[in-house]
């Protein structure tokens, strides 16, 4: 299904041509009916020829409801140019013209309306001076059909000519994330809040749980209809009413987005290429105030230049926009921008949601940029895994704006031309990852780094603590683990239980620390039951004889020889199995030692898991 969109100037007969069309008259206001006059957006459907069914969304041609006017027609994909026969061009026609030529949409045609009201030579004048304005814009080269909403002239050659259009026209692509710019929001008594848009991508369906973007609210579709039949789920390219559970109706605004929870989420940066209007009044200068448009969405923004000081009439430049008030969108996406009081330019959306301020002038900004805007679907993948890296699907497919099965797709190909580094299976593993091969490199030698780094501070440790190292590279834990994974794997570095380790590092002993230790173990030795905790050993050398197993810290004052920890762990774990229990008083006697050393070992087998305290008295587990 496809969506129409009118444009052209006030008074020249848009809204009675779309019900001479379709029988249903698109002014619903009061004040729209009263006046004559269109205020709002207008929405109405027919059947072509072909059997085809369009839907039809009329805007209002008054330069005061020019924001209203955008918030239709960024969602079309066809347009019709209204100019009227007895007055032709006039400034909103330029204007309108303008902004579907900014939106690019590039299937349209030009209906001459009024034709009653003139001669024949008239209308041939008009078409010409209508031919004239269109040059070197999308519409340029498209088909003009005169009509009279009136007498019926022209009308089937119009709905044949819309059949024509749209038999080369592309239908919208699926890809898997349904977007539902709301320009519409009512409450229907017995059914509650209800919603309007054209689903520009992505399916809905009954029952699906969804969210507004601004808001954040999650809500429920409780139907869906199209042209007034209910329907339990579509496509994309459909103009729907969603009635929704779970929001109230002032819960919901036009310029709300519906769609699915999770993925999107408001921006307040971009970055696109920005081209300004031929006839602009006055040139768009570095940090200009504007107001930012995109589908039924609008903001006040600031528009920051990134490859020159002014940007004239007709020219075009990089731009980041910095937003008043966060908007959602996605790579590809295009938008307008407009002064107080008229259309300036607009573009396409390259970057979403940029990491941080550009610097002007940098050639390295615009080359990145340009590859995003231009490059290939590899390029495009390689650039945002540089630049978020480590990207899973969901965070390459938003911000390459491709498909999931064509991410997978060519991110295999990236790969075996190791250009990309895959962790896990990417598709299949929720927490497989993607990065370039650039920022693999750099992953490994802020690795590298802090692993030195620690047996510098550290030597005669045996390794890092694993998740102090997660710390320094700043790493969420599940894409750690599969780093570490990766890393050992390559021998990058060794796991050792819950330590790492460069493949290279050992602990070695000065000759001086070798006697301090041998003069410790043999007064471990000599009263093996009750060690000495008068001479203490430097704790990063106590911490290297419990790396080796040689001693046994039971807390932080007594330390057992391992012999004399393992021989009392023995006849403690004996006496139980024939005894059943035993106390920290028959312990003590055991062994001919004191509460102060007892105590500690029976708390170590608890905290070992050997045996468990029962009351005042010891059982095994």
């Amino acid at each position: 299904m496809y969506v129409i969109g009118t444009a052209g100037h006030v008074d020249h007969g848009k809204s009675t041509l779309v019900k001479a069309l379709t029988g249903i008259d698109p002014d619903r206001l009061p004040e729209e009916i009263e006046r004559e006059m269109t205020v709002d957006l207008g929405f109405a459907w027919m059947t072509l020829p072909s059997g085809r069914e369009v839907s039809i969304v009329d805007v209002p041609g008054h330069e005061r409801f020019i924001k209203n006017m955008l918030a239709g027609v960024g969602a079309i994909d066809l347009a019709m140019l209204i100019v009227a026969a007895d007055e032709s061009v006039m400034p909103q026609t330029r204007e309108h013209l303008a902004i579907l030529d900014i939106l690019q949409i590039r299937r349209g045609l030009v209906v001459i309306t009024k034709t009653d009201t003139v001669d024949d030579e008239m209308v041939e004048l008009v078409k010409a001076e209508v031919e004239d304005v269109v040059e070197g814009t999308s519409f340029q080269g498209c088909p003009m059909v005169g009509v009279s909403a009136y007498t019926g002239d022209g009308l089937d050659e119009l709905r044949s000519t819309l059949d024509q259009v749209l038999d080369h026209t592309e239908a919208r692509r699926d890809l898997g994330r349904p977007r539902l710019p709301i320009d519409r929001c009512f409450s229907i008594s017995g059914f509650g809040t209800v919603v309007t848009g054209t689903l520009i991508d992505g399916a809905l369906a009954v029952g699906q749980e969804v969210e507004l973007t601004n808001s954040g609210r999650r809500a429920r579709i409780r139907g869906l209809q199209s042209h007034n039949t209910k329907i339990d789920h579509t496509p994309p390219g459909v103009r729907l009413a969603v009635n929704l559970s779970g929001v109230a109706r002032s819960d919901v605004k036009r310029g709300e987005i519906l769609t699915n929870s999770g993925w999107l989420r408001p921006t307040r940066r971009l970055d696109a290429r920005l081209r300004m209007v031929k006839n602009a009044n006055h040139p768009l200068r570095h940090n200009e105030g504007v107001t930012f448009h995109i589908f039924t969405s609008e903001s006040t923004a600031r528009v920051r230049l990134l490859d020159a000081d002014r940007l004239p009439a007709g020219a075009d430049g990089w731009v980041q926009i910095l937003l008043a008030e966060p908007l959602p969108m996605v790579k590809g996406d295009f938008f307008v921008i407009r002064s107080s009081e008229d259309t300036l330019g607009g573009g396409q959306v390259v970057d979403p949601n940029p990491r941080r301020r550009h610097r002007r002038f940098s050639p390295d900004v615009v080359e990145r940029l340009t590859t995003l805007d231009e490059g290939t679907g590899e390029d495009i993948l390689l650039s945002v895994a540089d630049q978020w890296g480590p990207c899973d699907l969901t965070v390459l497919s938003r911000r390459s704006n491709l498909p999931v099965p064509e991410v997978l797709e060519r991110v295999g190909r990236l790969e075996s031309q190791e250009e990309v580094v895959v962790l896990g299976k990417l598709g299949a593993d929720e927490s497989a990852v993607v990065y370039s091969t650039q920022g693999w490199t750099i992953l490994k030698s802020n690795v590298f780094v802090a692993l030195q780094t620690y047996h510098n501070q550290y030597p005669l440790r045996r390794g890092a603590p694993t998740q102090e190292i997660r710390s320094r590279v700043g790493l969420s834990q599940p894409v750690y683990l599969r780093v570490v994974e990766r890393l050992a794997a390559e021998d990058y570095l060794v796991e050792d239980g819950p330590h790492l380790r460069l493949p290279d590092h050992q602990v070695s002993l000065t000759p001086q620390m070798e006697q301090q230790v041998e003069a410790y173990l043999k007064a471990l030795e000599q009263d093996p039951y009750t060690p000495p905790s008068d001479r203490p050993l430097d704790p990063e050398l106590l911490g290297v004889l419990v790396d080796e197993g040689k001693v046994v810290k039971v807390n932080e004052s007594v330390v057992f020889a391992a012999s004399a920890y393992q021989e009392m762990a023995d006849r403690i774990v004996e006496h139980l199995r024939s005894q059943g229990s035993i106390t920290v008083a028959e312990a003590r006697t055991m062994f001919n030692t004191s509460r102060k050393y007892i105590l500690p070992m029976l708390e170590h087998l608890d905290q070992q898991r050997v045996t468990r305290r029962v009351g005042d008295e010891r059982v095994l587990r």
